[in-house]
């Protein structure tokens, strides 16, 4: 104790280093191991019962040939394209009407924000029931009030699917954003808009030269974490379409568990899922990057 406390006078941060200790435990032990662990059995012919031997990079040049791969990445960078944009754009919209100054305010905030409270199992279900071809809620309320007699088969073709898909994840999670954009709202002063109201600016001129403007540092940010949510994309996939029709909605997480568990080739499974972790760890630098060159 006498060497630590001479040690830590002359190296203050040693000092933060009890503190620190558990939590870098847990980390390494929940984070940083499984990243090396993974990374050594996809070196590896390993299936869920033993390690069959080493094969070096055999299981990466297989993925680079592997058609499957690719297409199951195109997936997920489809939803990505598709998902961003939307559920950001969406987050901002509910954000802006829950912040009016009206009667219901807390009703509209509670609302936006209660789907994201529930399991993507409910959230599923309910889609599910709601795009049936035959008995769902959507089809009911479009042949019975708007006269379409053609059954819709919104989970059968491959762009309707994408469509449910991205409905049911905008519904589920737009409440997050929501929040995000709430806080950064109302964290601009109230002086900018009196000071906007003196000299003649319109509600419009406010919301595109104060607003927009003083929310740029939050949208990065919430850009960034819905980029990275998206390209995790495997739950709300797996219980609606199941990756169907065929493959065509399947993503690279829920390929990589097929190939892993029901295929038994952890191997390969480890190596496109460190592959895939490459490719979020650029996505996320080349985000920053851009925005800090935006700031300079």
């Amino acid at each position: 104790m006498k060497f630590y406390n001479q040690l830590s006078d002359r190296y203050p941060f040693l000092k933060a280093l009890p503190f620190l200790l558990p939590f870098a435990i847990v980390y390494f032990i929940f984070l940083i191991f499984p990243i090396f662990r993974g990374f050594w059995m996809s070196l590896h012919r390993w299936t869920m019962i033993r390690n069959m031997g080493f094969v070096g990079l055999d299981n990466y040049l297989y993925m680079i040939k592997d058609p499957a791969f690719w297409e199951s990445l195109g997936n997920t960078l489809m939803f990505v394209i598709l998902s961003t944009p939307t559920i950001v754009i969406g987050g901002l919209v509910l954000a802006l009407l829950a912040n009016q100054k009206i009667k219901g305010q807390l009703f509209l905030k509670i609302a936006f924000f209660l789907p994201y409270v529930l399991s993507v199992a409910v959230i599923s279900s309910i889609m599910v029931y709601f795009f049936q071809p035959h008995s769902g809620l959507l089809n009911g309320i479009l042949q019975s009030y708007f006269g379409v007699e053609e059954t819709i088969f919104w989970l059968g073709e491959a762009n309707l699917a994408w469509f449910v898909i991205v409905f049911a994840t905008l519904w589920w999670t737009v409440g997050f954003n929501m929040v995000l954009y709430l806080a950064a709202l109302q964290d601009i002063p109230e002086s900018f808009y009196e000071a906007a109201e003196v000299d003649g600016a319109t509600k419009l001129q406010q919301l595109l030269y104060i607003t927009l403007p003083s929310l740029k540092p939050i949208t990065w940010v919430v850009t960034l974490l819905q980029i990275i949510f998206s390209f995790k994309i495997f739950s709300q996939v797996w219980l609606i379409t199941g990756g169907g029709p065929g493959t065509e909605t399947r993503p690279i997480v829920q390929y990589i568990y097929e190939t892993s568990f029901k295929q038994n080739s952890m191997g390969y499974g480890a190596a496109m899922a460190f592959a895939f972790f490459i490719i979020l760890v650029i996505v996320s630098m080349i985000q920053i990057y851009l925005r800090n060159r935006k700031e300079v």
